[in-house]
């Protein structure tokens, strides 16, 4: 600890906060600060002195024609570009159009550099729009249109591309750029015609199991409940009176109602043991399967949960309930899934 000749303990010295003033150069430092300057410097330094040349340009941007303002925002806007950073960019290149500069050919290049910038954050139907306007205001503007087709491209939208490809080549046939994005687009636009043809083949062949399927339930008469709907939609054969929405289990499994090499149908079957708030599920239940036999295998060995030893095969009561009327039915064990389904009420 410091003490004074004196042998007293000398004071600690004050802390200084973080960018305190240095005490040997406080009026220097204050003349740097442009609220204290007393003199503005001859030049001055957008490196060294950043709020000062941010105080000059906010003084003489009055003076500036709209067109030279733009033209400062679009060069700010291109050094962001280089730092990728495109979101600064974006708002540089945006300030410039604000301007409205009168210039045809400036704002093309800000919104085909927008467009840029816009592209690389992924916002391509942003950067798309900007192509389309700059085109419109040069329409030989190949950057913009080579932009144009990137978007596209992003975008999925191949002949959209292969005809914004087809314009720029018009312009310049051997632009290289585009020659590349024009092929790889038309192999694109083949493959996305190949894979919506095998969709269209796929959903009709599904279309027609499903209509199969709804045939063969309502051939068995067995009721289903409707799910309300607000739409009305035309089904082939007056099956529109039946829906397949709902025929599956909130299992992971997924497991459908379905038609096995045979012809007969099998069911998800869900049963619940609300007393011990238990449940086991059956993927395929075979229609002419008796509950009976399900019984005997799910209890062959008493479960766990079952202390009292009550759930034995020949004990057991089922019960399904019908949701539409709230009402719950006894099964019995001897009759088979399909007898269970036509029940009359």
């Amino acid at each position: 600890m410091p003490v004074t000749q004196d042998g007293v303990p000398a004071a600690p010295e004050p802390a200084r906060y973080r960018g305190a003033l240095n005490p040997d150069t406080w009026e220097q430092e204050l003349e740097a600060i442009p609220m204290f300057m007393k003199r503005c410097p001859a030049q001055i330094d957008a490196a060294r002195q950043p709020e000062l040349a941010c105080l000059q340009s906010l003084l003489f941007d009055e003076e500036r024609s709209p067109a030279e303002l733009a033209g400062m925002y679009k060069n700010e806007g291109n050094e962001y570009f280089k730092e990728k950073d495109y979101g600064r960019a974006v708002a540089a290149y945006s300030e410039g159009l604000r301007r409205r500069s009168g210039d045809a050919e400036l704002d093309a290049v800000l919104l085909t550099n927008r467009a840029a910038a816009h592209f690389h954050l992924g916002n391509y139907r942003s950067a798309l729009n900007d192509a389309i306007q700059a085109k419109k205001l040069k329409p030989t503007h190949l950057k913009a249109i080579i932009r144009g087709a990137l978007c596209h491209m992003e975008l999925k939208n191949f002949l959209e591309a292969i005809a914004w490809c087809e314009e720029g080549l018009q312009i310049d046939s051997k632009e290289k750029k585009l020659l590349e994005i024009r092929a790889k687009a038309d192999k694109l636009k083949r493959i996305q015609e190949r894979d919506a043809r095998k969709a269209k083949v796929m959903e009709s062949k599904e279309q027609c199991q499903k209509e199969i399927l709804l045939a063969a339930i309502k051939e068995r008469n067995i009721k289903l409940v409707l799910e309300p709907s607000d739409e009305e939609e035309e089904v082939s054969d007056g099956l529109a009176e039946i829906s397949l929405d709902g025929f599956h289990s909130d299992s992971a499994t997924g497991a459908k109602v379905h038609l096995d090499a045979d012809g007969n149908l099998n069911w998800p079957v869900l049963f619940l043991y609300p007393e011990h708030e238990q449940t086991d599920f059956t993927v395929a239940f075979h229609e002419n399967s008796r509950f009976i036999d399900h019984l005997m295998v799910m209890f062959a060995e008493l479960p766990p949960w079952d202390l009292e030893k009550k759930y034995l095969p020949n004990n057991l009561e089922l019960y399904f309930e019908d949701g539409e009327r709230e009402e719950m039915y006894e099964v019995n064990p001897e009759h088979t899934l399909l007898q269970m389904l036509q029940h009359k009420r």
